[in-house]
């Protein structure tokens, strides 16, 4: 399974390449990249996590960029990503402690309060805020600072089986909750064993549905900077969820996933046992094994369908980004910020692309930056990651906040409640309210 949350297996151990030599880099008053020699040598090293097709497609620009300048040196580790934050904030401080990181954005604000995520200088703010969504930018600022480059972006849509709807008699996928709930009903007599499926025993992949849900009924997890848990919109979200359970719309025994494999939630799907869900971009390769030679005629993707007091759909959105360490020497910095401005620029790839975003889309990826949208557009524009696409300009990224992942992990147990028949909507918010009350305060 390809994805950024999880790539786990494809670095089964660590792996340090003396790779290349960045350039120093500045911007002239055209807007476009050019090279400043570096006067001295420099070593820099950049931690990642990721597959061994990514490392050779990272040593081929690094040697490019050997050949601009090669009095710096770019030193390419590779860790599983269960070792990635925990490689990141053991070694930080350390003389082996890497220079630039690729992490996933949930990790940010600890890094930023732990004093490892440096704030980028002047040219690299004006640079992501431009050239980058708002979502995107968001993402990688903290503490009022930008602190790294957008490297991906994954987003939610609802997917939904066509073979299925059609059965149904049903022309196209819900826009509106309205609209969800009947469709199930028509599903649900037509023979349809699950017409909604929502997952459990995944941590994000039970939030994040949920939280596009409740974005898209102008609901946010968080409310000048405190959990609002207990708002409208939340508790309008985790009630239907309740609705889905009760009228046998949502089956809990087949919701059952894990971000290695998805598994009985994407079997389900993928068999026609499930006719809709809510589902990032990342797993399209995994949907194209399951279906087969039915994948372009029976998977449909659709915006998240808007909430009763929602104005228009708004997916989660969550990315990764390249930070530097602020213990590396100024002169290390230097050439980390330097060499990130190239390889997220259009000067270091071809026909107006990054090779950054060469390198993501390579692999089925959304890259973040604007121009790297526009120059792999006719990539982009298949029928099944079209609609992510459009989703960019009005998602909504998921919270940096120090305790992000504590948080989510509180949303999992208390949704799952829910969907179990365990707890009511309005006692399993008023729980992970209080819950999420005490991490804030204690991260403060």
């Amino acid at each position: 399974m390809k994805k950024r949350l999880v790539r786990s297996a494809l670095a089964a151990s660590a792996v340090a390449v003396a790779c290349g030599a960045p350039i120093a880099l500045a911007a002239n008053r055209g807007g476009h990249v050019k090279a400043v020699t570096a006067s001295s040598p420099v070593t820099i090293s950049y931690l990642f996590q990721g597959s061994s097709s990514e490392m050779a497609m990272y040593k081929q620009y690094a040697a490019t960029y050997h050949k601009l300048n090669p009095n710096v040196t770019v030193d390419v580790r590779v860790v599983p990503f269960a070792n990635l934050l925990s490689t990141i904030r053991t070694q930080a401080n350390s003389s082996a402690g890497p220079t630039i990181a690729n992490i996933y954005d949930l990790w940010l604000g600890q890094l930023t309060q732990g004093g490892i995520a440096a704030a980028a200088p002047a040219s690299v703010t004006t640079d992501v805020k431009k050239n980058w969504g708002a979502s995107s930018a968001a993402g990688v600022t903290n503490e009022g600072k930008v602190r790294g480059y957008p490297n991906e972006v994954d987003l939610y849509a609802l997917n939904y089986n066509k073979a299925l709807f059609r059965k149904a008699g049903l022309s196209g996928p819900p826009k509106t909750w309205t609209q969800l709930l009947s469709d199930s009903a028509k599903l649900k007599a037509a023979g349809v064993a699950q017409p909604f499926g929502v997952i459990t025993e995944w941590d994000s992949g039970v939030v994040h549905p949920w939280l596009s849900l409740v974005d898209s009924d102008g609901g946010a997890l968080l409310k000048n900077g405190k959990p609002n848990l207990t708002g409208r919109a939340e508790e309008e979200t985790t009630k239907l969820y309740t609705t889905l359970v009760k009228d046998h719309y949502t089956v809990p025994s087949m919701t059952t996933a894990n971000a290695e494999t998805t598994g009985p939630y994407m079997d389900n799907f993928t068999s026609g046992k499930t006719a809709m869900i809510i589902m990032a971009n990342w797993w399209e390769s995994d949907l194209k094994a399951g279906f087969g030679s039915k994948f372009n005629s029976e998977v449909g993707t659709a915006p998240i369908p808007v909430g009763p007091h929602g104005k228009t759909s708004s997916a989660v959105s969550y990315g990764w980004s390249n930070i530097v360490n602020a213990h590396a020497s100024s002169a290390e910095q230097k050439a980390a910020w330097a060499f990130l401005t190239w390889l997220d620029s259009p000067a270091s790839g071809k026909k107006g692309a990054s090779a950054e975003g060469t390198i993501l889309t390579s692999l089925g990826i959304l890259p973040s930056r604007q121009s790297d949208l526009k120059a792999f557009a006719s990539k982009l524009k298949t029928p099944f990651l079209k609609t992510y696409v459009s989703e960019l300009k009005t998602a909504t990224p998921f919270p940096s906040v120090v305790p992000g992942a504590q948080l989510t992990d509180v949303m999992q147990q208390q949704l799952e409640a829910v969907i179990e028949g365990q707890s009511s909507a309005s006692a399993a918010l008023s729980s992970a309210q209080s819950q999420a009350q005490s991490l804030l305060s204690a991260a403060s």
